[in-house]
């Protein structure tokens, strides 16, 4: 190497760390596909979903429902791409609205640049793991859905219970401390 690299300011160090998590995730997609087929795949989900629920227990802020613990954590996750994501209250829970999805965007992009993607859309593998890990995490009486919408996406946590119904008050199904 010559001379000493220069130090990497913080917007490529972003990008950098977009880029070895994707080489990392499409190494680790092209060979459950490659050795174990789709069953593979479908394995690899959930083992995956497993592993994130009881990280997320794990790191559950206190007072925090799991719904609103869960949400929060793919908006960040849908910002780290700079997602157009805005997070909406209503009356059965929260709505997530992904209008310009950063990872398919990236995707794209890196396709154009040649390289290879396992799947043709991250979309329906990103859809399949998430609600896998809300059905291992959310509370029992919150449904979380996600409805593909142009580049984006619409994801929501619904809990059958009125605003106020349960025991934390709280739009999402479950209690704060469970």
């Amino acid at each position: 190497m010559i001379g000493e690299p220069s130090p990497l300011d913080p917007a490529e160090k972003v990008d950098l760390w977009r880029q070895r998590f994707f080489e990392a995730q499409a190494a680790a997609e092209e060979f459950i596909l490659g050795e174990h087929g789709e069953e593979g795949l479908a394995a690899w989900i959930q083992a995956n979903s497993r592993i994130t629920a009881e990280l997320l227990r794990a790191q559950r802020p206190a007072g925090v429902s799991t719904t609103d613990h869960f949400m929060t954590r793919l908006q960040r996750q849908l910002l780290l791409y700079d997602s157009a994501v805005t997070s909406e209250l209503q009356p059965s829970g929260t709505v997530l609205r992904n209008a310009d999805c950063g990872i398919l965007r990236y995707r794209k992009r890196a396709a154009r640049a040649g390289v290879v993607l396992t799947f043709s859309s991250p979309c329906p593998y990103c859809q399949e793991l998430n609600t896998a890990i809300a059905a291992r995490y959310v509370e029992p009486d919150v449904t979380v859905s996600c409805e593909q919408v142009g580049d984006g996406c619409t994801w929501r946590a619904e809990s059958p219970h009125a605003p106020g119904e349960d025991a934390a008050g709280s739009p999402h199904r479950g209690r704060a401390g469970d």
